[in-house]
């Protein structure tokens, strides 16, 4: 079975501009764990372990190039943009534009996920991409790879201030002009206790600025802020 991907694989090597010298690892960082379940006779094991060693190496090297390159820029500035970067949301993207999702390992039933949790599938096996570069490779590789897929989105996101978490956003703005903090309060959740969908809104007091959905109460409200940050710039929030 593992013989039958090394053709699709090494398609994947030259698309990626890598050349592994155990394409077993490369193999490894793309099989989910569903995947064993159906193909008991795979025997090379899911990605979890690289994926666990790759975010620790994506996170130093973004790390390292933004204290290198941005000396002038404080402790709290390079946190903010190295989140914007290594947030499953950026990652994800990233592994799109690779194409990395036609190469998964998957059961038949994580094949029908969409949304939420293909876009965490995808960010995971990035890392645990990196993670295998960095086993096979070395971590200058691992580098290269990196400023050359992920470190490229940084000027976008500083030009257009991605790195902004909209919640302390508006925060910032209504405590300016109002003088009230804003809050959050769950208008509607549904679905069963693994797929919960949650529709969170945010106050002034008793005013309600916006609703944001999403699959966490964290996700719904940095929708609804960012829904509250927009309206401010049409009407205003006294």
């Amino acid at each position: 079975m593992v013989e039958d991907k090394q053709k699709k694989f090494k398609k994947l090597e030259k698309d990626l501009n890598l050349k592994f010298d155990n394409r077993d690892l490369l193999i490894k960082a793309f099989c989910h764990r569903s995947y064993l379940n159906e193909n008991p006779d795979f025997n090379l094991g899911q990605n979890e372990r690289l994926e666990f060693l790759g975010d620790a190496v994506l996170e130093l090297i973004v790390t390292e190039h933004l204290f290198n390159n941005y000396p002038g820029k404080t402790e709290g500035e390079l946190t903010d943009w190295r989140a914007a970067l290594v947030n499953t949301r950026m990652i994800s993207s990233v592994a799109g534009k690779l194409d990395l999702e036609k190469y998964l390992l998957l059961s038949n039933g994580e094949k029908k996920q969409k949304g939420k949790s293909r876009q965490y599938m995808l960010a995971d096996t990035f890392e645990a991409l990196v993670g295998a570069i960095y086993m096979d490779k070395g971590y200058s590789e691992a580098r290269k790879f990196i400023e050359k897929h992920l470190l490229i989105e940084l000027p976008e996101i500083i030009s257009l201030e991605l790195f902004k978490d909209p919640k302390s956003e508006l925060q910032e703005i209504a405590q300016e002009k109002t003088g009230i903090t804003p809050h959050y309060d769950v208008v509607e959740q549904s679905g069963p206790d693994h797929e919960k969908n949650f529709r969170m809104g945010v106050f002034l007091e008793d005013r309600k600025l916006a609703e944001g959905e999403g699959s966490s109460k964290k996700e719904a409200e940095e929708k609804a802020a960012e829904k509250a940050l927009k309206k401010k710039f049409n009407q205003p929030m006294e």
